[in-house]
């Protein structure tokens, strides 16, 4: 029986991703959203990933099968824990997939608690590693970084944030 999983991808390449196992005839779902673009000088719209980084794809849970999602050129890993990956009920892709054909504006994020392992992906400060402090107005957290037992903060994006898996952490 074919469920539905979430597979992270490398950085931009969802696409790539996709347009691979759509060859190799696996179904693949990867919600996709109308955007302005950020340049001051266009009025450009585009289509970009409601999750950069993720999409879902439909398989059994037999090892070959999911081997060979994971052979494909951009794919990092399924999501999951130290049992496998984690299905994800079919009730939420159709959820999505209604969603992201109305056209209208979905949000998106991940809500941090207090001390949780985050990195920045994004910007200026990409690749900096820290704890999450606070919220600071809609679109913002600070970011502490423990340096000599001191504490120097800094105002991230969110979208330019992600939540360190504790799987992940030293």
């Amino acid at each position: 029986m074919s469920v539905w999983y979430v597979v992270h991808t490398k950085s931009r390449f969802e696409n790539v991703v996709y347009n691979s196992l759509v060859k190799k005839n696996v179904e693949v779902f990867s919600p996709l959203i109308t955007v302005k673009s950020k340049r001051l000088d266009r009025k450009l719209f585009y289509k970009a990933p409601l999750f950069p980084g993720y999409i879902f794809v439909r398989t059994n849970s037999k090892p070959a099968a999911q081997l060979n999602v994971l052979k494909t050129s951009g794919v990092v890993r399924f999501i999951g824990n130290s049992k496998g990956a984690i299905a994800v009920p079919d009730n939420n892709i159709e959820s999505l997939k209604i969603m992201v054909s109305a056209e209208k504006k979905i949000e998106t994020g991940t809500y941090f608690k207090l001390k949780d392992r985050i990195i920045v992906v994004n910007g200026i400060f990409k690749g900096v590693e820290g704890f999450f402090s606070s919220y600071s107005g809609e679109d913002r957290v600070i970011v502490n970084i423990e340096t000599l037992g001191q504490y120097a903060a800094v105002n991230i994006n969110r979208c330019d944030v992600e939540l360190i898996p504790k799987s992940l952490i030293k």
